[in-house]
């Protein structure tokens, strides 16, 4: 894997203010974002409870910045990607899409409206295998968002395919063939290329390189970068490779049970973790050096339960550090440190492992 280049509680929560993030630079708005399923059973299928899959969540994404979104699986970083581009629609909360000035909510709009703001966000999706039409050619399936918006005339359709296609290390030749031909790592330029073709102005990439071979997850990673750096996209980036994060990632959110228990630069992360669950999560990275090791917590017991979630801090049954205060007080969401938030009641008085030590 690539190394790095140069380059308050569940109902008070504020977001991380960051120069990143400032609002005249601001892409995305998130503001309290919820998102619950229907629990059901018997042969009625009646609703008898609701799994909070992801619980008001709040972050901004600036204009050319990448926030990684990490966790374990089943943390709710995948629905909240989903949500925010309207994949699913939230429970409730704002999502803000700043343009020209203004914020458009684009968990109020419907129907045509959301249609119509549809070219300014896409999603990459993590296996390069499905999310392609088998009986589409490349021409076709990387054309059909500009027919869908109505952009361009169908000679300039063909020409803009051809320059995205450039853009992501494929060329016109490739035009006229089918998905199967391709190896994953095309089939993601592909995806990459489609995602790109109306140029939006964010994009959600759900585990985007996870399905990969690591020599062909360092290309892609560094066409991700260079295409941000050319276009000053945004990136939404879901992932559970915190090598992979290290690299990329301007921030990072760590989600635990559908909520972000802490937000940071990813530098400061990184080096300072502020939550014992991001402590536990860094401490599996592999170390570089085969000589050294470093101290590998595991976390007792299971990952909370949605559907029934614990009282006070939802992870303080699987904390180490955890006080009585814990199972009966949701924490605070506090700032550490300039751009550094967390929502731990011993943020303070905790000094966590971060990724250097061994």
């Amino acid at each position: 894997m690539p190394g790095p280049m140069s380059e308050t509680s569940a109902t008070t929560r504020t977001t991380a203010a960051t120069p990143a993030a400032a609002a005249q630079d601001r892409v995305l708005g998130v503001r309290s974002l919820s998102k619950e399923f229907p629990v059901t059973s018997g042969l009625m299928r009646r609703v008898r409870g609701s799994l909070r899959a992801v619980d008001d969540v709040s972050f901004d994404l600036g204009r050319g910045e990448t926030l990684a979104l990490v966790g374990e699986s089943g943390s709710g970083k995948t629905t909240l990607g989903r949500a925010v581009v309207r994949a699913i629609d939230p429970t409730s909360g704002e999502i803000l899409l700043r343009t020209d000035g203004t914020d458009v909510d684009l968990a109020r709009l419907g129907g045509r409206a959301l249609r119509a703001r549809r070219r300014d966000f896409h999603m990459i999706f993590q296996d390069p295998y499905s999310s392609l039409d088998p009986r589409m050619t490349v021409l076709e399936a990387v054309r059909e968002p500009l027919e869908q918006h109505g952009v361009g005339a169908p000679a300039e359709r063909r020409d803009r395919v051809v320059e995205v296609l450039e853009r992501v290390g494929l060329s016109a030749r490739h035009l006229h063939r089918y998905p199967h031909a391709f190896s994953g790592g095309q089939r993601q330029r592909i995806g990459i290329a489609r995602s790109l073709v109306c140029d939006p102005r964010f994009v959600v990439a759900d585990e985007a390189v996870s399905a990969l071979d690591v020599s062909v997850q360092a290309q892609i990673l560094n066409l991700l970068k260079d295409l941000q750096g050319d276009l000053g996209l945004s990136y939404l980036f879901i992932a559970h490779d915190l090598a992979v994060v290290q690299f990329l990632a301007h921030r990072v959110a760590v989600m635990y049970a559908g909520r972000i228990v802490e937000l940071a630069s990813t530098e400061a992360l990184f080096d300072r973790p502020a939550h014992p669950y991001t402590e536990a999560l860094l401490s599996a990275m592999p170390v570089p050096e085969p000589r050294q090791s470093r101290e590998r917590i595991v976390l007792s017991g299971e990952p909370a339960n949605a559907a029934a979630l614990p009282s006070g801090c939802v992870f303080h049954p699987r904390c180490r550090y955890a006080v009585p205060e814990c199972a009966v007080t949701a924490p605070e969401w506090r700032t550490v440190a300039p751009g550094h938030e967390v929502a731990c009641h011993r943020a303070d008085e905790l000094v966590l492992q971060g990724a250097g030590a061994a």
